[in-house]
Order: C-alpha cells, then sequence, then structure tokens
C-alpha cells in the first residue's frame, strides 16, 4: 500500500528526484521485503554460483551501492551495482532521465555519473554476511586518457568485493565508448581486466542493441573466441523513436522499458544462435511482466533484469514475474530453468 502510494507520488516527481527518494527510503529500511521463498524450478548453477531465481535488477539503479542489500531484500536474486568510473564525476548536465509514460519507457542520457571506485568500493566492504548475489558494472571515465587502465583499476577494487563483473561498453553516453566493442578492442580490454583481477571472478561483457546482422555475428564470434563468462543483452538504444507516442521521444541519449523489448529479444536470439547456446546470457531490455520475462528465458536468457519496469510497475513486479515464470515453467513440463532456454529458437 506504501509503495503503491510512493510510486504514484513519484511520477509527479522529477525523475532523478523520485530515483533519489526512492534509495533514500530504501536505505532508511522503508522498502518492501519478500521472504516467500522461490520455488525450486526456478532455480540454477552459473559460473559456480547458485541462482535461486533469474531475476536481477540492472545496473543503473543502484549505480553507488548504496542500497543493494535493500534490493535483494525485494526479492531480486542477484544485485548489480554501478556503473562505476575509477574517479568520482557528475554526468551530463541535467536534465538527463525522462519518462515516457505513454510508452512505459525512459530515455537517459546521465553519462556515468557515480561516486568513483573509493567510495563504492568503501560501501561494499562494510556489508557483513552477505546472502545475495552481487555484481559490479565496471565504466570509464569521460576524459580518460586510457580507458583499458580505467576498466582494469575497477576489476582490480570492485572484483574482490563482487561475484561477477560486468564491462560496461555499450552505454551511448560516453561518448567514443561503443568503438571498444571491436574485436581487437575487446581483446586488449579483457586481457587488462583479467591482469586487473587479484582473484579469478566470472567476466561479462554488455553489449549495444544496435548492431546489424553482420556486424552482430561478427561481435558473437569475438567474443566466443575471447572465452567472456557471459554476455549481457542488452544496453539502451539509440534509435527505435519513430513509433514512440511521448512528446519526450526525441530527447537525447538511450532508450529502454517497452520499445526496447522487441529489438533486445531478437539480438538475445542471435546471439544465443551465434554462440550454439554455450555463453551463458543474461536477457535485459523491456521485461515489465511474467510473459515478457518467459519470452527472453525461451529466446536464451540464462538470467535476466529489469529497472524500467520498476519505475511503472513498483516493486509489486518481482513477486508476479517469479510467480508467473514458475507457471509458465510447470505449464510448459520444464523441471528446471534451464531446460526452458532457448527453448524457441532450437
Amino acid at each position: 500500500m506504501i509503495w503503491s502510494l510512493g510510486l504514484r507520488i513519484s511520477r509527479m516527481m522529477d525523475p532523478e528526484e523520485a530515483h533519489r527518494l526512492t534509495i533514500r527510503a530504501l536505505r532508511l529500511g522503508l522498502g518492501p521485503k519478500f521472504y516467500d521463498p522461490p520455488d525450486p524450478v526456478l532455480a540454477s548453477r552459473l559460473w559456480g554460483i547458485d541462482f535461486p531465481t533469474p531475476l536481477g535488477v540492472a545496473a543503473g539503479f543502484d549505480k553507488n551501492a548504496e542500497v543493494p542489500t535493500q534490493a535483494a531484500q525485494m526479492g531480486f536474486s542477484f544485485v548489480e551495482i554501478g556503473t562505476v568510473t575509477p574517479q568520482p564525476q557528475a554526468g551530463n548536465p541535467r536534465p538527463r532521465l525522462f519518462r515516457l509514460p505513454a510508452d512505459a519507457a525512459v530515455i537517459n542520457r546521465n553519462g556515468f555519473n557515480n561516486d568513483g571506485l573509493d567510495a563504492v568500493a568503501s560501501r561494499l566492504a562494510k556489508i557483513q554476511d552477505r546472502e545475495f548475489i552481487l555484481g559490479a558494472s565496471l565504466g570509464a571515465n569521460k576524459d580518460s586518457e586510457d580507458r583499458i587502465a580505467d576498466y582494469a583499476a575497477g576489476a582490480a577494487a570492485l572484483g574482490p568485493l563482487a561475484d561477477y563483473i560486468v564491462i560496461n561498453v555499450s552505454s551511448p553516453n560516453t561518448p567514443g565508448l561503443r568503438d571498444l566493442q571491436t574485436r581487437e578492442a575487446l581483446k586488449e580490454l579483457l586481457d587488462g581486466v583479467r591482469n586487473g583481477l587479484p582473484r579469478p571472478r566470472p567476466i561479462f561483457v554488455k553489449i549495444a542493441p544496435d548492431f546489424d546482422n553482420a556486424s552482430l555475428t561478427h561481435l558473437s564470434e569475438s567474443l566466443t573466441a575471447l572465452a567472456v563468462d557471459g554476455i549481457v543483452i542488452s544496453n539502451t538504444t539509440i534509435g527505435q523513436r519513430d513509433n514512440l507516442r511521448s512528446p519526450l521521444r526525441r530527447e537525447t541519449g538511450g532508450l529502454s522499458g517497452s520499445p526496447l523489448f522487441d529489438l533486445s529479444t531478437k539480438q538475445l536470439a542471435a546471439v544465443y544462435r551465434h554462440t550454439e547456446g554455450k555463453i551463458p546470457l543474461i536477457g535485459v531490455g523491456g521485461i515489465d511482466s511474467a510473459d515478457t520475462a518467459y519470452t527472453k528465458i525461451c529466446n536464451g536468457a540464462s538470467l535476466i533484469q529489469l529497472y524500467t519496469g520498476l519505475i511503472y510497475h513498483g516493486p509489486g513486479l518481482i513477486r508476479t514475474i517469479q510467480k508467473g515464470v514458475t507457471a509458465r515453467l510447470r505449464r510448459d513440463g520444464f523441471s528446471s530453468l534451464s531446460e526452458a532456454v532457448g527453448t524457441a529458437i532450437r
């Protein structure tokens, strides 16, 4: 009830201020807590890690690792903080975050606004007896002269504190960042990150949804050859504006939410085919119901993440998805989540 009221009030606020209020409320312990044990059919084991459910919160929700424990208490199986850069940076000028309610979407041009590695690492180090899976999304500073070194520094600082790390080379809001998605750049980047890790951790690469078929095939082959542990598909898109209804649809930045679903799911399925299902994929983009979550899984996602869906549906969406995916797995005769992964494209 309280969060339903808060959701309505937040929609009347500036989007960025509403987000800050949400984080503040969670820090004060005012967030919902779901203690229902998930159905065992949702469980999976990947990279030696046991995931009770496939549902996590995407990077961007808790950029500065202020509330990872509280996010997990809402019912997420895993929490991905960040994206974090070595040095604190303010990001792009405001306004830089726009709701598109007519399209159930968001456009952002935040520009990796975050508190920097030292502050984030300090917060994570204070978490005691962590019972949830933690990921850390790494980025490079906008004015960096050595972006490879930035990612390596992130791996060195946050790798020991997280269960996995994500190399975010696909944000459209840092000039030139997507140039790191070439095979040559990725090899140098992955070498730097692996050398920066004090101890081995699964390394994922988060890719953009805006590749043509030939480029996506080449990227999939490159990521396979470079032995990445997982691929996050996808970041926000700089396209997909023509069919939007909101007057803010032409704002510059990355588009997330419902309009991203079809594009990111097609890309997910394509990468699953190109990699022959040998690399676990994390499906992100437009998940706002049990149906969209299950569609991601059947199109190749071993895990799924959401963020924009929370803005429009609130934290109750987490339980709705978990119960709904469980029902669909049972309906379709699957005894485990892994059996359903990729079944729509086999």
